[in-house]
């Protein structure tokens, strides 16, 4: 009797709890909305959308090519690289896109990703987030006891024009977990609440990484790439390690991750030589030694560059 009474008080006291949790759950969303004039980004036009398919794509079909910032509290249709689908759960990610005319060459822009996710990087370092790291070519990572996880990723979209060139740079940052994500996704995800208490809101998020891509942006005009291949590479997490790679064509590729190529390309230190990687997946790591070793193994194996097939 004694048991039945006590499990009618715990079945009592969680129905109170369920309600007054959720509520609790929902002004913290309240409190963290997206609200443009908290995006402090100058010199550029801030919007924010309650929900949309794509920030990117929203841009991408304006005829205009002036400087925005486009945010969403959810994003129904995001895509990420080779045509997959991310969907963006309501409050919980900074997920953004940032239009910009760029002046350079077309063919400069092939490792504009890489400089963006070294400007997001750096961004989340300052704001606390002390160990993100990068993957090739657009994610970001998180270290330390979450060391792997992806915590983001970057899409760029370009559009060229009567000789002018537009960039899309779309941003998403997970903020607050979401428990289905990892499934979805079948890897190990983490977001900015579970790296650092506390964590920003999420308009602080969005302002300081947009402000140090819109630097970067510029620098990138004025240098390229090779302006920021070193910082790249000491935020590289695979950096000096054995990967293995399956390229576009089906076949596969493995060496030492050994930085990149001022366009972008990943370089692997084979057997047969420095091999550049200019498109491919990642399906394979594993640490080839002591870094230095690793390194010195493989400049004594390194005869010439070989391109691999996009």
């Amino acid at each position: 009797m004694h048991r039945k009474v006590l499990a009618a008080a715990l079945l009592a006291a969680f129905a109170q709890i369920g309600p007054f949790a959720g509520l609790e759950q929902r002004k913290i969303q309240a409190m963290d909305r997206l609200d443009a004039s908290k995006i402090r980004v100058p010199g550029i036009e801030i919007r924010v959308a309650d929900r949309c398919t794509s920030t990117n794509a929203l841009l991408m079909s304006e005829k205009s090519d002036h400087p925005v910032l486009l945010a969403a509290e959810e994003q129904t249709a995001g895509r990420g690289r080779r045509g997959r689908t991310w969907r963006s759960a309501r409050g919980a990610g900074a997920t953004f896109s940032i239009r910009r005319r760029m002046r350079c060459a077309p063919l400069r822009l092939a490792g504009l990703s890489l400089a963006v996710g070294v400007a997001a990087a750096r961004a989340l370092r300052a704001l606390g987030a002390g160990e993100v790291a990068l993957k090739w070519p657009n994610d970001l990572l998180a270290g330390g006891n979450n060391a792997g996880a992806k915590l983001g990723g970057i899409l760029i979209e370009t559009r060229v024009r009567g000789g002018e060139i537009t960039a899309v740079i779309g941003i998403g940052i997970n903020c607050r977990p979401v428990r289905a994500l990892g499934a979805r996704l079948r890897r190990h995800v983490t977001a900015l609440d579970e790296l650092m208490r506390p964590a920003p809101g999420r308009n602080a998020v969005i302002g300081a990484v947009a402000r140090e891509v819109l630097a970067a942006l510029e620098r990138y005009e004025r240098c390229g790439l090779p302006a920021f291949s070193e910082e790249w590479r000491a935020l590289h997490a695979h950096e000096g390690r054995r990967l293995r790679l399956r390229l576009a064509d089906g076949r596969s590729v493995s060496g030492i991750a050994a930085g990149i190529a001022p366009t972008g390309a990943l370089r692997l230190r084979t057997r047969a030589g420095t091999r550049e990687v200019a498109s491919g997946r990642i399906i394979g790591k594993r640490v080839a030694g002591s870094r230095r070793k690793a390194f010195a193994e493989a400049g004594r194996t390194a005869k010439r560059p070989v391109k691999a097939a996009a």
